[in-house]
This record gives structure tokens, sequence and C-alpha cells, in this order.
């Protein structure tokens, strides 16, 4: 549950370190505060947590340009003089080791344009989508933890099936 509550933190904030955060941030959340509620209740509140700590982290972003925007104007050039490309590269510890060499890169290549591909979406259409068919909560589980009615919910999913649709067909992937 937590690899996939971290790959949504991530397509949504687009920086490792802080999905990491978020996505304990949750957890510790939800052992603090539900622990004592029945565990079928758990993933749901775990995803509603989740999906309030990404709000929050736009939130804070916002408010936080608003202040060091005209701060860091005083200091003229761009601080981050040490960047080493090399922090950049990650290494996959899901690697199956099993299949044909071929077939890894294939798959690698596929995740990665799909992965791609759900970044660009809108945001809400990314949350419906990952809740729906990442997380295969029913329409229901996912119009209470995105706070929108139920039709909002089949509205996102929709566009976003058909948005990534065509965002893969002209990558060459067909159905």
């Amino acid at each position: 549950m937590e690899r996939r509550a971290y790959k949504q933190a991530l397509f949504a904030v687009r920086d490792d370190q802080t999905a990491l955060d978020i996505v304990q941030d949750a957890m510790l959340r939800l052992t603090e505060k539900y622990s004592q509620r029945p565990s079928a209740e758990w993933p749901l509140l775990f995803q509603r947590i989740l999906q309030n700590g990404i709000r929050d982290f736009f939130r804070r972003q916002k408010v936080r340009s608003l202040w060091t925007t005209p701060v860091s104007s005083l200091f003229g050039a761009n601080s981050e003089d040490d960047f080493d490309p090399l922090e950049t590269l990650q290494v996959a510890s899901d690697s199956n080791f099993s299949e044909p060499p071929p077939e890894q890169l294939e798959r690698s290549q596929l995740v990665a344009l799909i992965e791609k591909a759900l970044g660009r979406l809108p945001a809400r259409q990314r949350q419906a989508f990952l809740l729906r068919y990442w997380e295969e909560m029913d329409v229901a589980e996912a119009a209470k933890v995105m706070g929108c009615s139920e039709g909002s919910v089949k509205t996102h999913c929709s566009r976003a099936t058909h948005a990534l649709a065509v965002m893969l067909r002209k990558q060459g992937i067909k159905p």
C-alpha cells in the first residue's frame, strides 16, 4: 500500500523526497488519530489523509512562493551551483531478473511512458484515475476520498482514460 501511495504523491508533487514525506506523515496521522477505528475503515481514511496532505503541500508552496520570491530576488543568481546530475539517477528496487532483458526493457519503457502521461493529466483527473484503477476503489469510495459527487468521479475518470489513450497512441502504444 505504501508503494502505491508513494506513487500517487509522486505524481502529484513531482519530487521524490516530498512525496515520501507526505506518505510518511499520512501513515503517522492514520496511526495516531484512527488506530482505534476498525481496520476495514483504514484504507479509505488513509486515502483521505494522503489526499489532504497533497493539498496541504500545494497550499504551503503557494504561501512560500509569495514570501520567498521577493527575498530571493535580493540575492541575484541561482544558488544551486553545486547541482550534481548523477544524484537524480535512481535504481529500480522492484526489478525482475527472471524476465529476459528485452522484455524488462520494454516493460520499463512502457511504465515510464504511462507514468509520464499520468503526470500530464490535470490533478483531479489523475487523482480519480489512480483511486479508481490503481487503488481499485469503487466510485462511492473514490468520491468520498476526493470529497465530490460520484458523477464527478465518473467524469474525471472518463476524461483521464481518454486523455491517456490519446497520449499513449501518440507514442505508438495501442490498446
